[in-house]
């Protein structure tokens, strides 16, 4: 089992920038994709940003340009780097990480949720 802990959230005012990390340790053979989830009240969980194990990258489509998602698998580790700040990125920030246990079985993992604010 693979537990995530996220840390980085917070208040800024909007055009600021905030940086999210997030550490995956227990029982694993290896972590595949990582990303970052965002779930806003009254709105559904939607996709921020993930990584491959190779470096590959997606965005969606309202943080590209601003937003920068990078890992370093030897600490087993992902990153969001958050610039130009809105307030309707305001919402509580999740770490993402499919794993492959010892049984070669291909699981996710979710952490507890960050909560990033973006208000003057």
């Amino acid at each position: 089992q693979v537990q995530l802990v996220e840390s980085g959230g917070g208040l800024v005012q909007p055009g600021g920038s905030l940086r999210l990390s997030c550490v995956a340790s227990g029982s694993f053979i290896s972590i595949n994709t990582m990303g970052w989830y965002r779930q806003a009240p009254g709105k559904e969980r939607e996709l921020v940003a993930s990584i491959t194990g190779g470096g590959s990258t997606n965005y969606s489509d309202s943080v590209k340009g601003r937003f920068t998602i990078s890992r370093d698998n030897a600490k087993n580790s992902v990153y969001l780097q958050m610039n130009n700040l809105k307030p309707e990125d305001t919402a509580v920030h999740y770490c993402y990480a499919d794993y492959v246990t010892y049984s070669d079985f291909h699981l996710p993992s979710w952490g507890q949720g960050t909560q990033v604010t973006v208000s003057s």
